[in-house]
């Protein structure tokens, strides 16, 4: 049986379209924008941002391939907050320009969207895609599972120790996006990674569609190109490297015929009778 080209279809294109030329202006015209906050991540280390919709965040290789882990909630209502599953099935497993990251249920409304990544590795001969949304970070207790080690400084910890500032914790780190990451499924359906295509300059840039926290972790595996688990498992640290992080305030006439996507409207009682 061959199955249908696409599952998610909608009814109607406009109903998840993205308008390109609008988002190909925000990424070419950028002599106008203002910086507003700049960080530079250390190695195996989490940060936390806010961002206003209608910014633009750039996320770089400052000094050449490393992954990055990342996560966003709503500013305002961290219960909102990235669906990978739902975004594989809206958007692909591995994304690029114009695509969107969006938000868990009720909610469901894109969060970001993608103006400009600088890799566009395509597919290789594997299979394999960058900027990853097959695998998930790495945990503090996978490694005790498959390694018998405590370590402190895996994904899901960076990110827990970069959002207790902001009143979360552990309960809100989430399957992530992993940026400049390299990964597919082999001929058995496992999961496998390769090492990140990044070169130093490299950028990942998006815009924030509503009010955002974000997320990152600078990965511990570095640019993934030494094994982390099993017989051939190598040390690393010295295949890791800093990531910045850049926001930017736009021209309003840049964003004109822009506005930020409200939540579903759908009204929330799954075929229950409402009280009279």
């Amino acid at each position: 049986m061959v199955g249908r080209p696409w599952t998610y279809m909608p009814s109607e294109p406009s109903t998840i379209a993205v308008d390109r030329p609008l988002y190909e202006r925000i990424a070419a015209e950028t002599a106008g924008r203002a910086l507003t906050h700049r960080h530079i991540v250390p190695i195996r280390a989490g940060y936390a941002w806010p961002m206003k919709a209608g910014q633009v965040c750039r996320i770089v290789a400052v000094e050449g391939p490393q992954v990055v882990d990342f996560n966003a909630w709503n500013r305002h209502n961290p219960r909102e907050r990235f669906w990978a599953a739902r975004t594989r099935q809206l958007e692909s497993t591995h994304l690029t320009t114009f695509n969107r990251l969006w938000s868990v249920l009720p909610y469901l409304r894109p969060m970001l969207t993608i103006t400009r990544e600088t890799i566009q590795y395509g597919e290789d001969a594997d299979g394999g895609r960058c900027h990853d949304l097959l695998g998930t970070r790495c945990d503090p207790y996978v490694t005790k599972l498959l390694m018998g080690e405590s370590f402190d400084f895996n994904c899901h910890s960076n990110l827990t120790r970069a959002v207790l500032p902001w009143h979360l914790n552990e309960s809100d780190v989430h399957d992530v996006l992993n940026i400049f990451q390299v990964t597919g499924l082999n001929e058995d359906g496992l999961y496998f990674m390769k090492a990140s295509p990044a070169n130093k300059g490299d950028y990942f840039e998006f815009l924030a569609e509503i009010d955002l926290l974000c997320a990152v972790s600078t990965c511990p595996g570095g640019d993934l190109s030494v094994p982390l688990w099993g017989p051939e498992a190598g040390d690393p640290l010295p295949t890791c490297k800093p990531i910045g992080i850049e926001v930017y305030d736009l021209p309003g006439e840049l964003l004109a015929g822009w506005s930020s996507p409200s939540p579903s409207d759908y009204d929330g009682f799954f075929g229950l009778r409402q009280p009279v």
